[in-house]
């Protein structure tokens, strides 16, 4: 009698609070990790990561607004593209890097660092830190934002410009690198800005042959 409980008490309670709460979000956000890892961000769907967390793709929308801020609430960047992309394309194409460099320190310092410095840290010996990570570079943020540009070279821009936003990062939260590690945001940007706007809109000469 007392497994019978059990099976007709905890289990179906574990169940109940997935459909409701944060055991939801948690097992949405484990699966997310694990199908973005196995398939790649583009690959991966909103059924396929609700299935392996055993909820309703509804809860998706409901907790993250969709398959974009799941992915980035997964790979603990405090920054949702599908909100931020648009606002960013907002104003002058030639301070593009300038937005983006405030947005981005303003994010990180009101964390110092948070998961981002964690998962920076990680890159090292994680593969899947590293697949998360190259996965919001290229699929999320900087090809959406080269795309709208209409520029030459995508591809190559958008790996530079990753170079810039984790190079930065790692400088700043991680190694703690003085004195950028302590910079004020104008500086920072002063001195960053312009080589990641050319990286973004400049001449880059011509692509190898």
């Amino acid at each position: 009698m007392s497994s019978g409980i059990d099976q007709d008490g905890a289990e179906p309670k574990r169940r109940g609070r997935r459909r409701s709460g944060a055991d939801t979000k948690a097992a949405l956000l484990a699966a997310a990790r694990e199908v973005f890892t196995e398939q790649g961000y583009d690959a991966a769907t909103v059924r396929a990561i609700a299935g392996k967390a055993g909820v309703d793709p509804a809860m998706v929308n409901h907790w993250f607004g969709g398959k974009e801020g799941l992915f980035t609430a997964a790979v603990a960047i405090p920054i949702n593209p599908s909100e931020v992309v648009p606002q960013l394309l907002e104003g002058d194409p030639q301070q593009l890097a300038e937005r983006l460099l405030h947005r981005f320190l303003t994010v990180w310092d009101n964390v110092g660092g948070g998961q981002f410095a964690a998962l920076m840290r990680s890159i090292a010996t994680n593969e899947n830190a590293v697949r998360m990570l190259r996965e919001f570079i290229q699929s999320v943020l900087f090809t959406r934002l080269v795309k709208a540009l209409d520029v030459d070279q995508p591809e190559l821009r958008t790996a530079l410009c990753g170079t810039q936003i984790v190079g930065l990062g790692m400088a700043r939260y991680v190694v703690r690198l003085e004195p950028l590690a302590s910079a004020d945001h104008d500086v920072v940007v002063a001195t960053i800005a312009p080589n990641l706007q050319r990286y973004l809109t400049g001449d880059l000469g011509s692509p190898a042959r």
